[in-house]
């Protein structure tokens, strides 16, 4: 009889599965943990802060090499050297955002994902916010291990004044560059849900089309080129000068345009279809 009677009360102490209350929190955690549960992570967070410290090395010591050659003067070295290799590091970004969505397509693990969340569009926002946020760190580590490897390259002459403003901008807008190219990756793998295809269609409108609409002396592709993401978004870690159509700021909001028009796309098509 008193084995008979701790059978209710094991029973009325275990939660049921319904009482527990999928919140966007929990989801964020749950995409955290399976962000990092890929080796895709582990390789390309590594290769983007390479490639970004790599290049700035490269540019820092060839330039001084060039100089003691030559006796030619290098001129101010702004914070623009310094993050020269964000434009490669972002490919490795676009790679990771993207395939954060299309590998949990392709295993058939966004079932699971969106039977926990019905409402579909806080678990696509969770997963977004992880993207952004793990791209952004990544790209303050990028940022300052450059600053790290070029100065003892530079000499006193040369180094980044970390005073100026114009170095300040720079400094942050790298950052905040990748996490944007990030957010607009991830969009459209969440839209497209092939990796193959994704990936095809990010950096072809990142590299083909940019480089076609700029080739072109059109003016209707002449007038189109500005806004297109990366030379929006790129004005943000540039000098800038009196020819650039967007300022610095104005050309990264059209590039998170660019990845919120993206995102939304995604959600209106993740509510719409079967996983």
């Amino acid at each position: 009889m008193s084995a008979t009677a701790t059978v209710p009360s094991t029973r009325a102490a275990a939660r049921p599965a319904s009482d527990v209350r999928v919140t966007f929190a929990r989801l964020v955690r749950s995409e955290w943990i399976k962000l990092w549960s890929v080796r895709s992570t582990w390789w390309v967070l590594p290769i983007t802060v390479l490639v970004q410290a790599g290049i700035a090395w490269m540019i820092a010591y060839f330039g001084t090499q060039e100089m003691a050659q030559t006796g030619a003067d290098l001129g101010p070295y702004t914070a623009a050297n310094l993050v020269g290799g964000i434009q490669f590091a972002q490919l490795a970004i676009c790679v990771l955002a993207v395939l954060t969505i299309t590998g949990e397509h392709s295993t058939g693990m966004i079932r699971s994902t969106l039977t926990a969340a019905p409402a579909r569009t806080p678990a696509v926002l969770a997963k977004a916010l992880v993207v952004v946020v793990v791209t952004f760190v990544t790209g303050v580590v990028g940022t300052l291990l450059s600053w790290a490897v070029t100065y003892p390259v530079l000499g006193e002459a040369y180094r980044v004044d970390l005073g100026d403003g114009l170095n300040q901008r720079i400094l942050l807008g790298a950052p905040l560059y990748l996490a944007a190219i990030a957010l607009l990756a991830y969009g459209i793998g969440a839209m497209l849900r092939h990796s193959a295809g994704a990936l095809a269609t990010v950096l072809g409108l990142l590299l083909v089309v940019e480089g076609v609409f700029a080739s072109i002396p059109w003016t209707f592709f002449e007038r189109i080129s500005p806004y297109l993401p990366m030379s929006a978004g790129s004005q943000i870690v540039q000098t800038g000068g009196p020819e650039a159509v967007l300022s610095p700021w104005e050309g990264y909001g059209v590039l998170l345009a660019w990845g919120v028009v993206a995102l939304a796309g995604a959600v209106v098509l993740t509510r719409r279809r079967d996983a």
